[in-house]
């Protein structure tokens, strides 16, 4: 489905070195655990892989296309980075309605039963109905979450994922990844909780100001 490569990648914002000669090889079917304290380069990897910053030197490649010369972003690829977005005046639902209609990965046909699969994946429920202004850090994240993997895109990259939630919904963090890597998708996942990422992660990435360690 889905094979990233980056080759030497370097990223150097304001003549500091934020990202250094990193190397990767990641495919389909594994999930892949970014570790590393807050400003180790993690957030700034996955925005470089998902297309949202360009590498000083380097490159990214996605299934062999390079990113910022053959692609601008990866085909098929869902994520969660920092704070999502989404219309206040809006449900949870209509905002992921909103998102499948500009998504052309996403079945238009099956799209209304995918979203309320969704909504129930992440634990939102009824609250799904609600206006996202209504909606507590915790369903924000979830909704979130529900985004990323909308479409059963073949990149899923989550940022945080159990930011502001419970122990609940650590839980539902775990499933849902597990979902997604049984459908073969190629996971991306940073967290804090070394425990959690260790249980979901084939291999674990460590990263310290900037640099692949370990």
């Amino acid at each position: 489905m889905a094979h990233i490569e980056v080759e030497k990648l370097c990223k150097t914002i304001n003549k500091s070195i934020v990202l250094e000669d990193i190397n990767l090889d990641m495919s389909s079917g594994k999930v892949y655990g970014f570790q590393g304290i807050n400003g180790s380069g993690k957030t700034m990897l996955m925005r470089a892989l998902i297309g949202l910053i360009r590498p000083t030197s380097g490159k990214v490649c996605i299934d062999g296309k390079e990113l910022g010369k053959d692609i601008d972003f990866p085909d098929s690829i869902g994520f969660l980075l920092e704070n999502p977005a989404f219309l206040d005046m809006y449900s949870g639902e209509d905002n992921l309605k909103l998102l499948a209609k500009v998504d052309g990965n996403v079945d238009k046909k099956s799209v209304e039963n995918e979203i309320r699969g969704l909504i129930d994946d992440v634990g939102l429920g009824q609250a799904g109905r609600k206006k996202y202004k209504k909606y507590s850090l915790g369903m924000k994240q979830r909704l979130g979450i529900a985004a990323a993997v909308l479409g059963n895109p073949d990149i899923v990259v989550l940022d945080e994922p159990t930011n502001a939630l419970d122990d609940d919904g650590k839980e539902m963090v775990k499933s849902v990844v597990r979902k997604q890597k049984e459908r073969g998708a190629l996971v991306i996942i940073s967290c804090h909780d070394m425990q959690t990422l260790e249980e979901l992660s084939d291999e674990i990435v460590k990263l310290k100001e900037g640099r692949i360690c370990g």
